[in-house]
């Protein structure tokens, strides 16, 4: 039973928790910042990235279509900041513009070049295949966890995710004072020289940077899911920030472990003969934990206080101040 799941399940269940930690822990400041839709943008414009990468290199290798999805990515960031800025439109509107045009681009150049017939976009984007990340070299059950031979055997999505984990967690802590102010009061960020436009822009870099690195292994339904639902979820929970970005771990870490259980194991329960998408089970535990937050979290029943704090008042200045004291406090 423990080499069965050692070679099954071990690695598919860390890499489903790797990405919904990496992304959850990003969506926190992307809902407060009111940019949650950014993982659905980035989804969208991949497109054209990936389909420029074939044409380049010749050839649907991971790591080339990767590149690619990650330089339009990057592109799409500067777009709509570009638009956002010019335009001078909100960041949904711009974000709206850019994704569609990029997409409707990638589309165009997939049905007017030779590419046409191969299913880039599926196979490496927007469907993923988490169930297939299986570890042949870890027969040997958990003391393969120790055998060097046998952990470099292990499936390339592993180790680049556990890198862009570490690469989010390190963002956040290096720059945890300028996203905090520039999240709650960009002016006064500006003010105090906390830098929230280039802070803004390194911000949505890394989601694209965590989306296109986690699109290979899950796909794109479980990215925008995670970049939303925990962080929401986590939301409803509490008023502080740490403790914000704590239960949105939680229900990352919960998501993915019970959704990958509940795909595999969940049908057979209920009499069938087959398992259903991973990622898409795993984007469905999550959806239930915000419904369940939306029904019974902690603030669910602070609407009216929340009203009076929007309220414009002579104090309202320094509340909001000391608010953002109260985040940074670690």
């Amino acid at each position: 039973m423990g080499t069965d799941f050692v070679v099954l399940s071990l690695v598919p269940i860390t890499i489903g928790i790797l990405v919904c930690v990496s992304c959850a822990l990003l969506g926190n400041f992307l809902v407060l910042r009111r940019q949650s839709l950014i993982g659905d943008a980035v989804s969208h414009v991949v497109l054209p990235g990936i389909v420029g990468a074939f044409i380049f290199t010749g050839t649907v290798a991971a790591g080339a279509m990767l590149l690619g999805a990650g330089i339009a990515a990057v592109l799409a960031v500067l777009l709509i900041e570009v638009v956002r800025r010019v335009g001078r439109v909100e960041p949904g509107a711009a974000m709206g513009v850019v994704f569609t045009t990029l997409f409707a681009a990638g589309v165009l150049l997939l049905e007017q070049s030779d590419t046409s017939s191969v299913h880039l976009d599926v196979e490496h984007a927007l469907y993923g295949n988490l169930e297939s990340l299986i570890w042949l070299a870890g027969g040997a059950g958990w003391p393969a966890l120790l055998d060097p031979g046998a952990l470099a055997a292990l499936p390339p999505q592993l180790p680049r995710l556990a890198l862009v984990t570490l690469a989010v967690v390190v963002f956040l802590l290096v720059f945890w004072k300028e996203l905090v102010i520039g999240t709650f009061d960009a002016t006064f960020a500006e003010s105090v020289g906390a830098r929230p436009g280039p802070v803004g822009f390194a911000l949505i870099v890394m989601v694209a940077v965590a989306a296109v690195a986690a699109f290979d292994a899950v796909g794109s339904i479980i990215v925008i899911a995670m970049f939303i639902c925990p962080p929401a979820a986590a939301r409803l929970m509490t008023d502080r920030l740490v403790p914000q970005l704590g239960w949105s771990v939680a229900f990352a870490v919960v998501s993915a472990i019970a959704g990958y259980v509940l795909a595999g194991y969940g049908p057979l329960w209920l009499g069938a003969a087959y398992s259903v998408s991973a990622a898409g089970m795993i984007a469905t535990v999550a959806g239930l934990i915000l419904a369940l937050a939306c029904l019974a979290g902690p603030r669910r029943f602070g609407t009216r206080t929340a009203a009076r704090r929007r309220r414009p008042s002579p104090g309202r200045a320094s509340h909001h101040q000391s608010s953002i004291s109260n985040s940074l406090q670690v």
